[in-house]
C-alpha cells in the first residue's frame, strides 16, 4: 500500500513540476514534495540511505520561482540561500517540514554537524536573533528542541505532521550520539544521552534497544547490578529482544555468578530455537521512524543475534572452565551434532562469531570427555583433529620473520583463500599434537601405557617438524602464541612419557625425559618433582636431595611463579596440565627431609 501510495505521489508530483515554477503554487507542490519523499522513506523497512536528491531539487524549484539559482552550490550552501533569500511568508512552513525531512536523512548518515547547521539556519529565519543553547545541554538535541513546528494548513493534510517528526529527530539524535559516546568510551555522556533517548518517542522495539545499549555503558562502567537493571528493563519492554538476554549473561560471567549466567544461556538457546512469532511493525502510522534513522557499527554489534550453535558452544565452554563436567560432555557433543547441519553456513565469517576454530572445540570436548571418565570416546574424538590436519602439515615448518610466502605446498592443503599459510600451518601442527597428547593421557588412565608411550611419542614427533627461528619469532608477534602453545605441549608430553616410562619400570628413559623438560622449562614444578623421583627410584639419593633442595628449598613460592608465566593456556589443555602435575610431593618432601637429616647426623 506505501509503494502505491508513494507512486501516486510521485505521479503527482511530475504533473505539478511540468508546470513552470510559480510562489502561489509552490505551498502546494512543496506539501506533495514532503508527503512523497514520506512515502519514499517509509515504503521499506531498511534504514535511510544516501542523499535526498529529491529534496534538492525542491529547493531548486523555490529559487526559480524567486528568480534565483543555485544549481552549482552543495546542499548545506543551497538550504543557506534559501532559507537567507526567500522570505515568503507562505513557504516558510512548507521549507521547514522540508528541512526537517533533510535533517531525518542527514541523521540516517551521521552528518550530526549539518542537521545541526541546518537547526541553526531554521531557527535564525524565524528568530533573526538566532538560537542559543541551553547551559550544559547537548548542543544538537538543544537545536532541535528550540525549533518551532510550523502549523499545518487544514487544506494541505500531511501523512506525517512535522511535530511527531521533531519528536523522532530529537530520539534519533539523543541515540545516536549516545552510541557514537560509548564507542569513543566516554560512558557517563553516552549513558545521560541514551537516557535522554529512552524517554523520547520511539517503538517498544527501540526502547528495548535503548535499554540494551544503556545495560552495556554501565557494564563498561564497571556497574554491573545497573546494567543488569538496564538489561532486564529491556527484555521487559520487548522479550524479543534476545541480545539483552545475551548481555545478561555477559554481565552474570563478569560477576562470577556461573548459576545465574548458565540459566540466562539456556534461555537464551531455548528462545532461539523457538519460531519467533512474526514482528508487527514497530510505529505502523508512521513514515519516518527512529530505526531507520539509526544505523552505526556498534549498535550493529550490541544487537548482533547469536547463532544457537554458538550459545550451545558458550554453555558448554562455561561448564567445563567451572568444572560441571557432565554437563559439559552433553552441550559439546549436542554442539558437535550440529556441525552435521552445515554450522559454517550458519555462523557469521565477518569475525564475529564467538565460536573457537573447529579443532579446538573437538579439542576441548575430548577434554571434557576425558574429564568424565570416557577415555575411549576422547581418543576417538582427537582420531578426528588427527586425521584432519594430517595433510595440511608440511614435513618442515619453518617458523620465521617472513610471512608472505608459504613454505611448501601441499596437496589438498588449499583453502578459500588459496594455499595454507605459514600461521596456519603452525595451527594445524598444534591442533594434531594437542589430539596426541590427549590420545597419551587417554590410554595412560586406561592402564595401557605402552600405547601412551606411543601417543607422547606421535606428539614429540610431530614437534621436530618445527624449525624455531629464534630472530624470527621474537620480530613475528602474530605466531608467538601457537609457538608458547607447542612448547607447553612439548613439555606436558614429555612429561606423561616420563610417568608411563616409571610405570614400565623404564627409570633411565623417564629420567631423560624429566630433564629435557627441565631444559624446556626450567624450574617447572611437576618437571623438577618427578625428576626427583626418577634419582630416588634409581637409588642415586644423593642427587635426588640435591636437586629437591635446588628446585625446592631455594626457590620458595616457585610453583606459582611457573604456572602464571605467558599467556592463559588454550581451555583444551587445562585438563593435561592438571593431569601432569605430581601427586606424591608430600611424601617424596618427607623421604628427603629424612635422608638429610639422616645425613647431617652421620656428618655430626
Amino acid at each position: 500500500v506505501r509503494r502505491q501510495q508513494r507512486d501516486e505521489f510521485q505521479k503527482l508530483l511530475l504533473s505539478i513540476r511540468g508546470l513552470p515554477a510559480a510562489l502561489p503554487a509552490l505551498p502546494l507542490e512543496l506539501t506533495v514534495h514532503y508527503n512523497s519523499l514520506l512515502f519514499t522513506a517509509g515504503a521499506s523497512d531498511t534504514a535511510i540511505k544516501g542523499e535526498a536528491e529529491g529534496i534538492r531539487q525542491g529547493l531548486l524549484r523555490v529559487l526559480e520561482a524567486c528568480g534565483a539559482c543555485g544549481q552549482d552550490l552543495g546542499t548545506e550552501e543551497l538550504w543557506e540561500k534559501v532559507l537567507q533569500e526567500v522570505t515568503v511568508e507562505e513557504l516558510q512552513a512548507p521549507l521547514h517540514r522540508l528541512g526537517a525531512l533533510q535533517a531525518a536523512w542527514w541523521l540516517a548518515a551521521s552528518r550530526l554537524g549539518s542537521v545541526a547547521g541546518l537547526f541553526q539556519l531554521l531557527s535564525s529565519a524565524e528568530h533573526p536573533g538566532g538560537a542559543h543553547s541551553s547551559e550544559g545541554q547537548n548542543k544538537l538535541l538543544s537545536m532541535i528542541k528550540a525549533w518551532r513546528v510550523p502549523p499545518e494548513g487544514a487544506s494541505l493534510p500531511l501523512v506525517q505532521s512535522a511535530k511527531d517528526l521533531k519528536e523522532i529527530l530529537c530520539t534519533a539524535a539523543a541515540f545516536l550520539q549516545g552510541l557514537q559516546e560509548l564507542e569513543a568510551g566516554n560512558f557517563p555522556t553516552a549513558l545521560s544521552l541514551l537516557q535522554e533517548a529512552a524517554g523520547g518517542f520511539c517503538s517498544k522495539k527501540i526502547l528495548a534497544q535503548i535499554y540494551t545499549c544503556l545495560g552495556c555503558c554501565a557494564q563498561r562502567m564497571g556497574k554491573p547490578q545497573t546494567a543488569l537493571q538496564h538489561l532486564k528493563r529491556a527484555l521487559q519492554v520487548d522479550f524479543q529482544c534476545l541480545p539483552a538476554l545475551f548481555h545478561v549473561a555477559a554481565v552474570y560471567h563478569e560477576l562470577g555468578e556461573t548459576d545465574a549466567e548458565l540459566q540466562a544461556l539456556t534461555l537464551l538457546y531455548e528462545a532461539l530455537g523457538k519460531n519467533p512469532p512474526a514482528a508487527a511493525s514497530s510505529s505502523p502510522c508512521f513514515l519516518i521512524r527512529t530505526e531507520l534513522l539509526v544505523h552505526t557499527p556498534v549498535l550493529t554489534s550490541l544487537l548482533r543475534h547469536h547463532h544457537p550453535s554458538e550459545v550451545k558452544y558458550l554453555l558448554a565452554q562455561r561448564c567445563l572452565q567451572d568444572g560441571r563436567v557432565a554437563d559439559a560432555v552433553e552441550h559439546y557433543l549436542d554442539f558437535l551434532s550440529l556441525l552435521q547441519e552445515g554450522l559454517q553456513q550458519q555462523v557469521p565469517l565477518d569475525g564475529s562469531s564467538t565460536l573457537p576454530r573447529i579443532p579446538e572445540v573437538f579439542l576441548e570436548a575430548a577434554s571434557a570427555l576425558e574429564q568424565a571418565g570416557r577415555h575411549q570416546d576422547a581418543i576417538t574424538v582427537c582420531e578426528e583433529v588427527i586425521s584432519r590436519t594430517t595433510d595440511l602439515i608440511p614435513r618442515v615448518l619453518r617458523v620465521e620473520e617472513r610471512l608472505e610466502q608459504p613454505e611448501c605446498s601441499l596437496p589438498g592443503a588449499e583453502l578459500a583463500g588459496g594455499l595454507l599459510s605459514q600461521k596456519e600451518s603452525l595451527c594445524c601442527l598444534v591442533w594434531r599434537a594437542a589430539g596426541y597428547l590427549h590420545q597419551g593421557w587417554a590410554w595412560a588412565k586406561l592402564g595401557e601405557s605402552k600405547e601412551a608411550v606411543t601417543q607422547f611419542s606421535r606428539c614429540l614427533s610431530d614437534l621436530l617438524r618445527v624449525q624455531l627461528h629464534e630472530s624470527g619469532v621474537r620480530q613475528t608477534e602474530n605466531l608467538q602464541p601457537e609457538v608458547e602453545v607447542l612448547q607447553k605441549i612439548r613439555l606436558l608430553s614429555l612429561i606423561g612419557r616420563g610417568t608411563q616410562f616409571l610405570e614400565l619400570g623404564r627409570h633411565k628413559e623417564a629420567l631423560l625425559d624429566f630433564q629435557h623438560s627441565l631444559q624446556i622449562s626450567p624450574g617447572d614444578p611437576a618437571a623438577a618433582s618427578y625428576l626427583v623421583q626418577t634419582l630416588w627410584k634409581l637409588n642415586r639419593k644423593q642427587e635426588a636431595a640435591a636437586q629437591w633442595q635446588k628446585f625446592f628449598q631455594s626457590c620458595p613460592g616457585e610453583d606459582g611463579r611457573q604456572q602464571g608465566q605467558g599467556r592463559p593456556l588454550p581451555l583444551y589443555l587445562v585438563s593435561c596440565l592438571e593431569q601432569a602435575v605430581f601427586p606424591h610431593s608430600e611424601p617424596l618432601a618427607r623421604n628427603i627431609q629424612d635422608y638429610l637429616g639422616a645425613a647431617a647426623q652421620d656428618t655430626s
